[in-house]
């Protein structure tokens, strides 16, 4: 079979062609992050936030086997209703390609699509990463491996942080994944501003990620670079507290039997319901912060 080339929407591909700020933006969120309609809602914020930041935003989807990189509103409201997405990653994203399905993209897919459409910055919620246990269970997020290979520029709020960061940190090290924090020493830990870890590297201004980013051009670095952005102050769970709501949600997810791909949207979904929609509240507005970060960097590049 001749697989499908790149259904890129009007706008996305006139930004392209003019050298315009463009930001990638996943959509397991939508899919298997949130509930109905504040998935819907919330991907629809999350392009504004870029829009108003003076970038174009381009969600990335499978719909009808077809790559689409920029969905328009009825093309979103599909997905958000959906109940049978594909959760992709880069094993099974030509998968959905082949059965001519619908399928949302993680953080590795997002990445992959993003590059083959030649975007250069994209914005995320949080990454996947080393899971709890996982000297046991050997659950490793593939998004790790696809921050090494893969040059595009990751704007999230740390990695989720049901997982474990310390090991988390300690694999993208090795495999030579440059992390910077953004206006702090620490990295975040996704709905906490504070993770109690020191971040390996920081920036203060966006003119700073820029030069850092032509700088690792010029030596020929292959790879991604992930800039961890943490959420505003006012929208936080502080960690002493939201760890005790993660432990709660892990122990369950076990009792369970919870494993695989199923265990992300399973806890998070659970901890939504633990903090009577806290998370939630927290999620919305750390994917938006994000979103405006990553456009201003979209843009800045596109200037230089």
């Amino acid at each position: 079979m001749s697989l499908p080339v790149l259904t890129i929407s009007p706008e996305v591909q006139t930004a392209l062609s003019s050298n315009q700020g463009i930001v990638a933006l996943e959509s397991t969120i939508i899919t298997h992050g949130m509930p109905y309609p504040q998935n819907r809602d919330t991907a629809m914020g999350v392009e504004q936030a870029v829009r108003d930041s003076g970038a174009i935003p381009a969600t990335i989807a499978i719909l009808d086997g077809q790559i689409m990189v920029g969905l328009d509103e009825e093309q979103l409201e599909t997905l958000a209703r959906s109940s049978n997405a594909m959760k992709l990653s880069r094993a099974d994203l030509a998968m959905a390609l082949a059965r001519k399905a619908m399928g949302s993209t993680t953080v590795a897919a997002t990445m992959i699509i993003a590059h083959l459409a030649g975007i250069k910055v994209f914005a995320t919620g949080g990454i996947g990463g080393v899971h709890q246990g996982a000297e046991l269970s050997f659950d490793v997020s593939a998004d790790l491996q696809e921050l090494s290979r893969t040059p595009v520029s990751v704007i999230c709020a740390g990695a989720k942080a049901i997982l474990d960061i310390p090991k988390t940190l300690e694999v993208l090290e090795t495999l030579g994944v440059p992390v910077l924090a953004y206006g702090q020493d620490e990295v975040p830990a996704f709905w906490s501003r504070s993770s109690g870890l020191a971040a390996p590297l920081r920036a203060d201004k966006v003119s700073e990620i820029v030069d850092f980013l032509q700088a690792r051009d010029s030596l020929q670095i292959s790879g991604g670079v992930l800039v961890t952005n943490p959420v505003p102050a006012e929208a936080e769970i502080p960690q002493a507290e939201m760890q005790t709501f993660i432990a709660q949600a892990i122990e369950e997810s076990q009792a369970a039997g919870i494993s695989g791909k199923a265990v992300t949207p399973w806890l998070l979904g659970r901890i939504v319901e633990i903090t009577e929609g806290r998370s939630l509240v927290t999620n919305q507005a750390l994917i938006i912060n994000n979103a405006r970060l990553a456009a201003e960097l979209a843009v800045a590049l596109s200037q230089r």
